[in-house]
């Protein structure tokens, strides 16, 4: 029980930093310095004051020093970072599997909140995360008892980033060519593309850590999501764009546990 309440405190630690991360990133900013402070009134937040949950809580979401709002993002990836860490370690323990699908949760979080919030997915995240996922899948080919190499991992990695990243690509030059050339429609809400290469480069991020079929399956299954938002996008702003990020996070996240049982369903007889 102490190691699961560990576990807990240290992703909502991580949490944390996602958050900063979220904030600053598409600021241009450094994620390390300078110490963490209120974007209204700029003053250094104490250590007391930078408890996840609790002193969200205690100050009752507002600033000490300036009582501006605190977002309520802040307690929510707080939040939800630590139940990713939970969950990971209940199914893994504390083994490469755990460390490899919580940093890969992380980066889909700290995507998913700033395509929420600015519409972009910062390339620290997408290409970083593509790295990542190059190199720990190369790890994982390796035996180190038999000193042989299984390339299978690292191969299904590669062909993750090129299958991914290219058919949502590929779908969205498809969709402008005939929506915006051959129909001679006018921007959608102002934008004049149909897809964010910022979503090529996430999909091929997942396709980095998850391999080909997770990555087509992610594809799939994201539209499913993002209908029903949009159509309450729609409804309630009158707006036909949506960021697209969160719904290809959610069904990778999805994915990772589910795969084999969608598959089934699928191709269910």
């Amino acid at each position: 029980m102490l190691d699961k309440i560990a576990v807990f405190i240290f992703g909502s630690l991580a949490g944390s930093f996602l958050n900063v991360c979220i904030h600053r990133m598409p600021l241009g900013e450094s994620v390390v310095r300078p110490r963490s402070h209120c974007p209204k009134c700029k003053k250094t937040i104490p250590w007391y004051d930078n408890v996840p949950f609790l002193s969200y809580l205690m100050l009752g979401g507002r600033c000490r020093f300036c009582k501006e709002k605190i977002p309520l993002r802040y307690f929510t990836v707080e939040l939800l970072t630590a139940g990713v860490f939970l969950t990971f370690y209940q199914r893994y323990g504390l083994s490469f599997d755990f460390i490899f699908y919580v940093i890969f949760s992380s980066a889909l979080i700290v995507a998913t909140f700033v395509d929420i919030n600015h519409r972009i997915i910062p390339d620290e995240v997408s290409l970083g995360g593509i790295a990542l996922g190059l190199l720990f899948n190369g790890m994982r080919g390796l035996h180190y008892r038999s000193f042989a190499y299984d390339w299978r991992p690292l191969i299904n990695s590669f062909l993750g980033i090129i299958i991914g990243g290219g058919v949502i690509w590929l779908t969205g030059f498809l969709f402008d060519q005939v929506y915006f050339k051959l129909l001679k429609k006018g921007p959608i809400d102002g934008e004049t593309e149909s897809m964010g290469f910022g979503d090529v480069k996430l999909l091929a991020m997942v396709g980095a850590f998850l391999g080909w079929p997770t990555a087509l399956l992610t594809f799939f299954l994201a539209p499913f999501f993002a209908a029903v938002v949009g159509v309450i996008n729609l409804i309630w702003k009158k707006s036909h764009t949506i960021p697209y990020g969160p719904f290809l996070s959610l069904a990778a996240f999805i994915c990772v546990f589910w795969f084999n049982q969608i598959l089934k369903l699928i191709f269910a007889r």
